[in-house]
């Protein structure tokens, strides 16, 4: 009724592992990009003003990454990208910002802008987002 199956060669074990273990580590599977920490838009940033309180900030840019309570007269907001394949490299970026009481004086730094959009575009090549479809009458 049933066949009881039969083992494999211990050799074709062997090489099914190691051409498994050769594949998943020379790049060929494709990995996402995993970006962590505060994602800030153009936009928001180019509205810092001198002068804005620090609810203001809040409001526009969201809660920083680190806002050290023995320091707070600054704040940082920390993302960082993880891409590549084989050896994946990080890069971290950090925007920080400086207060005197609650009102905002200074920035410096780097962010990453408009990821999510860059990334939507990069994701589509692999089908995972649905293709934008003009409209009719010619908007969008």
């Amino acid at each position: 009724m049933f066949k009881p199956l039969t083992r494999l060669p211990s050799g074709t074990l062997l090489l099914a592992v190691v051409v498994a273990t050769l594949l998943a580590s020379c790049g060929v599977v494709y990995h996402l990009p995993v970006y962590q920490g505060n994602l800030l838009e153009t936009k928001n940033v180019e509205q810092l003003q001198k002068g804005m309180t620090k609810a203001q900030v809040l409001q526009l840019l969201g809660t920083p990454s680190v806002a050290d309570p023995f320091h707070t007269s600054r704040w940082d907001y920390i993302a960082s990208e993880r891409t590549g394949r084989g050896i994946r490299r990080t890069e971290v970026k950090t925007l920080t910002l400086l207060f005197n009481d609650q009102t905002l004086t200074a920035w410096e730094g780097e962010y990453f802008p408009e990821q999510d959009e860059q990334l939507a575009k990069q994701m589509r090549k692999f089908g995972n987002l649905p293709k934008e479809k003009k409209r009719p009458g010619g908007g969008g």
